[in-house]
């Protein structure tokens, strides 16, 4: 199988693997006072300081469950009026919407054509008193950068807060020293699964979501788990070592993608202010879900896969002005650090046969 798909999800790291491991057998509860639970307790701390070495200065990082905690977190900690966008992931979406539910005024900006957020749309929307802006780094979908500084910004000159999904540009790019809450996930760095975190500001005001023992400064009760911190602490430090050469990586993937797919193509979102190991394209006329199952020794999506099960078209799509038909021919390809060129175009000469196949048995 050629794995692209590394917005769902990415391979486990070796080097992570190698630091979990001893963890199965060290079992102590990093909240005893034992001496094992001291020196797992020790185990955690260090892997907090390799996740928050990422993090701008001046705040202080939680261990949670995952971004979607993590967002739920911090949207539920700040009372007063959202501001969020189209295009944003569920766990954002779905939260506001909730909220709205139980009172809270929700306000849900569009985006352009290019999967980018007006900024006088923002600046005209933030003159209603807000108390929270939430805007994604890079989209999970189409790979689209905001500009997360200078929305930040505008937030705070409009006496609100800043909360930055971080989750698909953690790692791969530096994070803007502006926003008031960062939530990421060890996952899509190539760390396990099940764990992933929320950056505050000092200053700034957490509510607990779970309430208990009082673990995490009193701020997220449960009982860590040391295995899943070191693997998310040994991914975040080989992220920001390899944090270049990734990134020199994905691009020479991109372009080879693009060339061995050939022509017919249009890619979803901007191409300028993207990441370029996000590869978003539809093309006339695709039926993108035959086409997955055309392609199984290929791992690829239709979009998010936290909502791929739904049969909708995707809601980023259709924000950026698509039909629903359009948004039905796109797939997203996904590749990173364990991608090599050869698969890339494996997979990309694959997807483009299949692809000219169907148009013409339909002709």
């Amino acid at each position: 199988m050629i794995y692209l798909d590394y917005q769902a999800t990415t391979p486990l790291a070796p080097e992570v693997k190698a630091a979990m491991l001893p963890w199965l057998d060290r079992f102590a509860n990093p909240h005893s006072a034992s001496r094992a639970g001291r020196e797992a307790a020790a185990a955690v701390e260090h892997a907090r300081g390799q996740v928050a070495a990422l993090m701008p200065q001046g705040g202080r990082f939680l261990f949670t469950s995952g971004a979607t905690e993590a967002l739920n977190m911090a949207l539920r900690s700040v009372s007063g009026r959202i501001v969020t966008v189209a295009s944003e992931h569920a766990a954002v979406l779905d939260t506001a919407e909730w909220l709205r539910g139980e009172g809270r005024d929700v306000e849900v900006l569009p985006v352009g054509r290019d999967g980018l957020l007006d900024l006088d749309r923002l600046r005209a929307a933030l003159r209603v008193p807000t108390a929270l802006v939430a805007v994604m780094l890079v989209n999970n979908e189409i790979g689209v950068i905001q500009p997360v500084g200078a929305i930040a910004e505008l937030a705070h000159e409009a006496g609100a807060l800043m909360l930055c999904d971080a989750v698909q540009g953690f790692g791969r790019m530096p994070v803007s020293d502006g926003p008031d809450f960062i939530a990421c996930s060890a996952h899509k760095i190539h760390g396990p699964k099940m764990i992933g975190g929320l950056w505050v500001r000092d200053g700034v005001t957490v509510t607990p979501l779970l309430h208990g023992g009082g673990q995490e400064q009193g701020l997220r009760s449960g009982t860590l788990s040391p295995m899943l911190c070191a693997g998310f602490g040994v991914a975040a430090a080989l992220a920001a070592e390899r944090q270049e050469a990734d990134h020199v990586h994905v691009d020479q993937l991109w372009h080879g993608a693009i060339d061995a797919l050939g022509p017919g193509w249009t890619i979803n979102g901007s191409t300028g202010q993207r990441y370029r190991g996000n590869l978003n394209l539809r093309r006339d006329g695709l039926d993108a879900a035959r086409l997955l199952a055309e392609c199984r020794k290929i791992a690829f999506s239709l979009g998010s896969a936290c909502a791929s099960g739904s049969g909708r078209p995707s809601h980023v799509l259709r924000a950026l002005g698509l039909s629903a038909a359009e948004a039905r021919q796109s797939i997203r390809l996904g590749f990173g650090r364990y991608t090599t060129p050869e698969e890339v175009e494996e997979a990309c000469t694959l997807i483009r046969d299949a692809s000219e196949a169907q148009q013409r048995f339909a002709a």
